[in-house]
């Protein structure tokens, strides 16, 4: 890359990651419709059907979301019928997040979104495993970019 093109659009990764994920989001639509669910609740219920029964902090931090941006997805699936929230009774601060009877059922019928995805996405299996943990790398590193830098103390 030349230093005059260092700022072009197309060199830009941030850009690169916004469109893949707007794109890929956008080819789930059609999948996830006929399960009643939006990209986001799809990603609630993955992280409920690896672990129910979690409190809302801790289904937060699964998804990588602040409890206030989760907390409505929750709200929707629990008006959809597909989760219930209780409060905790060793703790009422704790919102303790499960699946209802409909919700383990609707995992049997999204067993078949990431087949459906790959032939979507027309790329092999392996190919989506080294996209994947490509990306994964990229978000750990994204997030040390992140950390505060520690100060030094004036000698």
């Amino acid at each position: 890359m030349e230093i005059d093109d260092s700022l072009a659009l197309e060199h830009q990764v941030c850009f690169a990651l916004a469109v893949a994920a707007r794109s890929v989001v956008a080819a789930y639509r059609p999948v996830l419709e006929p399960l009643g669910l939006s990209h986001p609740q799809y990603l609630v219920m993955l992280a409920l059907w690896e672990t129910d029964g979690q409190s809302l902090k801790d289904l937060s931090a699964a998804l990588h979301l602040e409890p206030a941006t989760a907390s409505p997805l929750v709200k929707r699936l629990e008006a959809l019928g597909l989760i219930a929230r209780e409060r905790s009774s060793s703790d009422e601060r704790t919102l303790t997040i499960s699946l209802t009877d409909d919700g383990r059922d609707l995992r049997d019928r999204a067993l078949k979104v990431p087949i459906t995805m790959l032939e979507r996405l027309g790329m092999t299996a392996n190919e989506l495993v080294e996209a994947n943990a490509f990306l994964h790398r990229l978000i750990s590193a994204a997030q040390k970019a992140t950390e505060p830098v520690p100060t030094r103390s004036p000698a």
